[in-house]
């Protein structure tokens, strides 16, 4: 049976030849490619601001930093997501409130959030996990009620609607991933979206050592001394990156639209089988599709990894929850049983190849691997 990767990035041609028109020219750093490429995204988004940054971690980072969250401070963030969402928040000297997970999407459970809320909560930080949107108009509504700041995780959700709000629009922030993986890719890259004009320029400055003065402003025209009014970190996007992305802008949707069809082929070759389930889609939502995800029984769960390896199919974990990372076990004590829908998800999942590369043959040659090894394994 031939493989068919786990993932295949859609960089072209074009893409390759504009970032090599970069590596020919002066300027590598952040420039003129990078404020195009964040003019791109901020449009798509219909945003007031976009920051290009180095990856979706230093949005993260950065957006809690440019609201004044820091140590002492408590943000409220899902125990089912990638480590980086903690991290950031540790990075930012806060600490991580983890609440449990929404059965049917794998989202933050929205109704878990106010019981724990305490005086040192500053912010909530939801993800949109797979690419389906929280419910970010309940949220808002907490969020202002209790006077906290919201901050998105959408690495997976670029595409994403609910209930008529797109990523971005409700949350004072959101943040974004370019990595290898993602819908538009560099290799590794990020941005954080925001609506306020005076956080965007603290956001410039924080990407780049906290000083006022990127390297276009001081080489590229006559030459400006720089002061560095705040401390920042070293986090800005360059123009190498910027050339790789800008031209994936003008097929997001396009691509969208091929993974949401690869994931209807899935949803109906799945649809009743035995010792296979799948996450359901919020009413009014428009799935951005970034990761298809089966759960099958957790006792069995690995050996269906290795048999569908063995059988020449891509998969990976979209992920054990946070709070049993050994680090975190260490740090703040915990044990299993703390959030107990995260650790069924995160014992029971299954990421399948979902790519819009992806052909209907393999497709079909991913269905019938699947329901074949789970009936015989699973």
């Amino acid at each position: 049976m031939s493989k068919v990767e786990f993932f295949r990035h859609n960089i072209s041609e074009a893409d390759i030849r504009r970032a090599a028109g970069v590596l020919r020219s002066v300027f590598l750093t952040t420039g003129a490619e990078v404020a195009s490429f964040e003019e791109s995204l901020r449009k798509y988004l219909g945003v007031e601001h976009v920051v290009g940054l180095t990856s979706c971690t230093a949005a993260l980072h950065l957006g809690l930093q440019a609201w004044g969250i820091g140590e002492g401070d408590e943000v409220i963030t899902p125990a089912m997501s990638f480590c980086a969402t903690s991290n950031a928040i540790l990075h930012a000297g806060a600490v991580p409130v983890f609440v449990d997970s929404e059965e049917a999407t794998g989202n933050i459970d929205a109704a878990l959030i106010e019981d724990r809320i305490t005086r040192r909560t500053k912010a909530i930080l939801p993800v949109h996990l797979y690419g389906h949107l929280c419910d970010m108009r309940a949220l808002r509504r907490l969020a202002d009620r209790r006077k906290l700041v919201l901050i998105e995780d959408a690495a997976h959700c670029l595409e994403g609607r609910r209930d008529g709000v797109r990523v971005g629009q409700l949350g004072d922030a959101a943040c974004f991933s370019f990595y290898a993986t993602k819908s538009i890719t560099s290799g590794e890259g990020g941005a954080i979206s925001v609506h306020d004009g005076r956080r965007a320029d603290l956001l410039r400055h924080l990407r780049l050592h906290g000083i006022d003065k990127g390297a276009a402003d001081r080489y590229t025209k006559r030459y400006r001394h720089w002061d560095m009014p705040v401390l920042g970190w070293k986090y800005n996007m360059d123009n190498i990156q910027a050339a790789l992305l800008v031209g994936q802008m003008a097929g997001v949707d396009a691509g969208a639209s091929r993974r949401r069809a690869i994931a209807e082929e899935y949803e109906k070759g799945f649809a009743g089988v035995p010792g296979i389930a799948m996450t359901r889609t919020a009413p009014r939502t428009e799935h951005g599709r970034h990761l298809f995800t089966i759960r099958v029984r957790a006792s069995r769960r690995d050996r269906v990894l290795t048999v569908l390896q063995e059988e020449g199919i891509g998969v990976a974990v979209n992920y054990r929850p946070i709070h049993l990372l050994s680090y975190y076990r260490k740090k703040f004590g915990f044990k299993p049983g703390a959030f107990p829908v995260a650790e069924r998800i995160g014992a029971e999942t299954i990421s399948l190849p979902l790519y819009p590369k992806l052909k209907d043959a393999e497709v079909g040659t991913v269905i019938r691997t699947v329901r074949r090894v789970v009936e015989r394994h699973g």
